[in-house]
């Protein structure tokens, strides 16, 4: 394994001229649109008629069963819970049905759980909800691999929904009906929908034949808004969706969110999707990392501008608190790893690192160091590990290989979690950097930034650089 911290520079082929030509833009804007795959007829849908772009949400596997079993509560009065996560896309995908469904006259009550007692798509609190009277559950942005609870849940006669947008493992929890583009068997022609993404596709199913269905626009600011945050590619209907999203943000109703864009200090109109990414996204997902994801819902739902006013001024607080922790959780990381650098992956452990920012920390290991990076909040029970990874190292795959020693795991390929027992946790590492050396060690890890072109100094001109402006949003 040769590694090394200095991207290699990978100048990409130029464009055909035939391309070119048969877009009819400038060879810059062509060869941006070819570097990333889209196609002649793509190319033009991408820029003049990105709605084009938009996908029958029926294609979705389960969508029908879906629809069919939530029009049923609705009618017969049925409590409805909607289990969200607690990150920035579970809290807007969970708000979107919430509002969604009211509008259908349902009986609807959101649950978001806590990052540091329930973590990710476990369901832990199904059972509660059945007791207080839900006879039907959806979950957002999670319960993929929730494998038992959704047994449980089917044991108990409480009915489940799951929509999701992590990796499937090889069984799919036995449910009503289980939406995930990520399905194997799923034909839809876009696989990368944020969990928000996936919520409103299933709003778009149930307004189908609704003559209310327009009114769904008004909800594309939380998709934009938890696309972004989630960090998903903003190519194919995502672009689209956040896109048409953007628009809504920049003149949105939502008291809340015009408190946060102040605290922010951006300017309402000029909001992009970097607006997001660095701005408003790290805001609304600092909650639930140092506490509870409920004061980001509660800022997006206020009626009250006092309210409103004092939520963002307590994200902005926590945010900042957060920033911090990041910052002596990654020193104290780095000085323990001290003797392990030469390792394929980086792994370690301690009790004091909050499970809030382990992610984060993990995620500045790969950026700095370039290997699979583990960072594990201690427990004398249960540990809970948060993963990053490079391209040539699929976490969900070796993670399912460990899943023997796991209490519970899920995520992408690129970033991933875990809980383990303590007693478990050597084994784990172990396991899990023999797997990165038999992956690795044979391969020149090191990064690669991609050159789309190069240009002489003097074509940047103003119109240039408009004729970029073109592309955005920007992932």
């Amino acid at each position: 394994m040769k590694s090394n911290h200095h991207p290699r520079w990978k100048v990409l082929p130029p464009v055909p001229e035939e391309y070119s030509k048969a877009i009819g833009l400038s060879t810059l804007i062509a060869q941006l649109l070819y570097n990333r795959g889209l196609t002649e007829n793509e190319a033009q849908c991408f820029l003049t008629e990105s709605y084009i772009l938009e996908n029958d949400p029926f294609l979705l596997t389960d969508m029908s069963k879906a629809v069919d079993r939530i029009n049923k509560a609705i009618l017969s009065g049925e409590k409805i819970a909607i289990y969200g996560d607690f990150d920035a896309d579970g809290i807007t995908a969970t708000l979107i049905l919430v509002e969604g469904l009211s509008w259908l006259g349902g009986n609807i009550t959101p649950y978001i759980p806590n990052r540091l007692h329930e973590g990710h798509g476990q369901l832990l609190a199904l059972k509660d909800l059945h007791k207080q009277g839900v006879s039907l559950v959806i979950t957002v942005d999670c319960g993929i691999t929730a494998i038992n609870e959704a047994k449980d849940a089917q044991k108990a006669g409480l009915d489940l929904i799951i929509t999701d947008h992590h990796t499937p493992l090889a069984n799919i929890p036995q449910a009503i009906a289980v939406i995930d583009a990520k399905r194997n068997n799923s034909k839809y022609p876009f696989r990368e929908l944020a969990g928000v993404g996936v919520a409103f596709k299933l709003l778009q199913a149930l307004y189908k034949n609704d003559k209310r269905k327009d009114s769904l626009t008004t909800l594309l600011d939380l998709v934009a808004l938890g696309s972004v945050a989630d960090m998903v590619p903003l190519v194919g209907e995502n672009r689209y969706l956040v896109q048409e999203g953007l628009k809504v943000l920049n003149h949105t109703k939502r008291i809340g969110l015009k408190e946060l864009i102040r605290i922010s200090r951006l300017e309402p109109g000029k909001l992009d999707a970097k607006s997001i990414g660095w701005f408003l996204g790290p805001r609304i997902n600092a909650a639930s990392r140092l506490g509870n994801a409920e004061i980001s819902y509660e800022l997006l739902t206020t009626n009250s501008l006092i309210q409103a006013v004092d939520l963002a001024v307590n994200l902005e607080k926590t945010n900042t608190e957060r920033q911090a922790i990041t910052k002596n959780a990654l020193a104290l990381v780095k000085e323990k790893l001290i003797n392990k650098m030469d390792l394929p992956l980086l792994m370690e452990g301690d009790k004091s690192y909050s499970i809030g920012v382990i992610g984060l920390v993990a995620g500045k290991l790969v950026d700095e160091f370039h290997k699979p990076a583990i960072v594990v909040s201690i427990d004398s029970d249960a540990c809970h590990g948060s993963a990053r990874s490079i391209p040539e190292f699929n976490l969900i795959t070796a993670l399912e290989q460990c899943q023997d020693l796991l209490i519970t795991f899920g995520g992408h390929p690129l970033a991933a979690g875990f809980t383990v027992t303590r007693q478990n946790l050597a084994l784990l590492e172990k396991t899990l950097t023999k797997m990165a050396t038999d992956k690795l060690s044979h391969l020149d890890i090191s990064p690669v930034l991609s050159i789309d072109t190069e240009i002489s100094l003097s074509t940047l001109t103003s119109d240039t650089i408009k004729s970029i402006q073109q592309l955005e949003p920007f992932g």
